[in-house]
């Protein structure tokens, strides 16, 4: 009786193992960071209002939704990007929190196509830092990808999902290198 117990336990605890890799994607993380030769607050100054993201090359256009909400009170804020590209697609982001005094703001994607961008459930931090009396700016993120089964397309998956986030991260880390000059 004992055996047959023990031999059932093992079984279960084996078929459990088996099923682990079968539970879907897990939360990826990326983050990407400059220094840039300029005070925090000159930084700030151009990326720290989240209604206006006309410093990131990607970005065509930014809107506030509803009209006139304020842009910068959390669970208020939300903006729509319109992206350079055909077809102008968009992107619909809600501001989480914002300290003009840590100059950081966190926000989240409500809305936007896997064609556009492959994750689901993204949050982002954006904030600038003092390193050395020169401005550190750091983007990262939590997301999953886009396709939320096992066995993605290659344009859902795991390795697409981080490439295209590190891509608008980088794109918009170059774009304020060239506007105020890298600090090796």
């Amino acid at each position: 009786m004992r055996t047959t117990v023990l031999a059932g336990a093992l079984g279960a605890v084996l078929a459990l193992t088996g099923m682990a890799g079968a539970h879907g994607p897990s939360r990826l993380k990326t983050e990407k960071t400059v220094t840039l030769d300029a005070t925090p607050a000159e930084v700030w100054e151009v990326i720290g209002r989240f209604d206006d993201m006309s410093w990131h090359p990607v970005v065509a256009s930014t809107a506030m939704t509803p009209e006139g909400a304020a842009a910068d009170v959390p669970d208020e804020s939300t903006r729509v990007l319109t992206l350079n590209g055909d077809g102008a697609p968009t992107i619909t982001e809600q501001l989480m929190a914002i300290d003009n005094d840590k100059m950081m703001y966190k926000y989240m994607i409500t809305e936007v196509d896997t064609a556009v961008l492959p994750v689901t459930n993204y949050s982002s931090t954006l904030q600038v830092s003092d390193k050395d009396g020169k401005a550190e700016v750091l983007w990262k993120g939590g997301f999953y990808r886009g396709f939320p089964n096992n066995e993605p397309p290659a344009e859902l998956n795991d390795d697409a999902a981080i490439a295209a986030v590190d891509g608008v991260y980088q794109a918009g880390l170059d774009a304020l290198a060239e506007r105020f000059g890298r600090v090796e």
